[in-house]
């Protein structure tokens, strides 16, 4: 019985993660709209951000605020590169590089004089270098753009008037009616290099490095005092969170075919990810999955749901203007409230632990 039971709850959180990516695999032929394919895209990208993050505060026990700006520096090093060299793959792997080396070298220096102070501080020192980057960013207009961002165009396969396929008649082809087009070769260009990199972090938790994190998670002085040289690992794995946020940086950038300081540096993505961290379970990595999922479904068609239920209840006192749709963070503040309460450790966390008690 004690070997079925967490075997269930690991089970079930598997299949839940694995169904959830299957859907988003077969997202533009699911659901055909527009909208649809943005939200499918959001939910990739955030997946490999709070994954990433989770590495920091869920296995590493470390509180950063500036993952954001490790985004932002991969969306802008590949929205100035396309920007200036023009829309090839020249550019989209130079910017890439390019936010990649800044996000690394800032995570060195942040790391190396940061990490030896305790949690506040550091989350302090980190939130401080958020903000700088941000101020840069619109500040440095003839750079970034300022404020008004950068738009820009991508490869040539990623334009919706690219045909991947002709039928007979020479017009794009369509399979289940959805359009062979640039759109779609954008969207399983973000698919799978998200899941290249979800994979990744993955593989980094199930390895040795990931025990060594846990440890230091648990106890700092004791995995000092046992011979790792745990600053080292700290600043190692925040690097490593670094480099994945600046990679998805570059791929939501291209994505987009915009970057402004609102959709890169904005400290309201930071909110995001940690409220997506809460809600899937921190030091789970599939929670990443679950969280990533929910909070965007939220953000888009929450809204919607109360625009329903308010004309549900038309009539009946109060109920309607409840449920209007401009109280909708209202709700989702309620929701969130009610997922904390009865998923104390995320809803990953909550299942796998509850089936490892029965």
């Amino acid at each position: 019985m004690t070997h079925s039971s967490p075997a269930r709850g690991e089970l079930f959180i598997k299949a839940l993660v694995l169904t959830i990516g299957v859907l988003l695999l077969f997202a533009p032929f699911l659901f055909q709209d527009t909208r649809s394919l943005e939200v499918a895209a959001r939910i990739c990208i955030f997946v490999v951000l709070v994954a990433s993050y989770d590495l920091l505060i869920g296995y590493t026990g470390i509180v950063s605020f500036a993952h954001t700006m490790f985004f932002g520096f991969g969306a802008y090093g590949g929205a100035i590169a396309l920007k200036q060299m023009g829309p090839g793959w020249d550019a989209v792997i130079v910017g890439a590089i390019t936010g990649l080396a800044v996000s690394i070298i800032v995570a060195i220096a942040i790391g190396l004089l940061s990490l030896r102070v305790k949690a506040i501080f550091f989350a302090m020192i980190t939130l401080a270098a958020a903000s700088v980057a941000l101020v840069l960013a619109s500040q440095l207009s003839g750079l970034t753009g300022g404020e008004d961002g950068i738009t820009y165009k991508t490869p040539q396969v990623f334009k919706t008037a690219t045909k991947l396929l002709v039928d007979e008649n020479g017009k794009v082809a369509r399979l289940f009616g959805v359009k062979l087009n640039g759109k779609l070769a954008a969207y399983y260009f973000v698919f799978a290099t998200s899941l290249a990199l979800f994979i990744l972090c993955l593989r980094m938790v199930a390895s040795p490095l990931g025990t060594v994190l846990k440890a230091i998670r648990e106890n700092e002085a004791r995995a000092e005092a046992i011979g790792y040289r745990v600053v080292a690992y700290r600043t190692f794995v925040f690097c490593m969170a670094a480099a994945a946020a600046s990679l998805a940086g570059t791929i939501y950038a291209i994505w987009l075919k915009y970057t402004g300081p609102d959709t890169a540096l904005s400290f309201t993505i930071m909110i995001d990810i940690l409220l997506m961290v809460v809600i899937g379970g921190m030091g789970t990595m599939y929670g990443a999955v679950i969280g990533a999922v929910l909070l965007v479904l939220a953000q888009y068609y929450l809204r919607d749901l109360m625009g329903v239920a308010a004309e549900f209840f038309h009539g009946v006192p109060v109920l309607p203007e409840l449920f209007d749709p401009d109280r909708w963070l209202l709700w989702l503040g309620i929701i969130f409230i009610l997922l904390v309460y009865f998923f104390p450790k995320g809803i990953a966390g909550t299942i796998w632990t509850k089936g490892a008690r029965d």
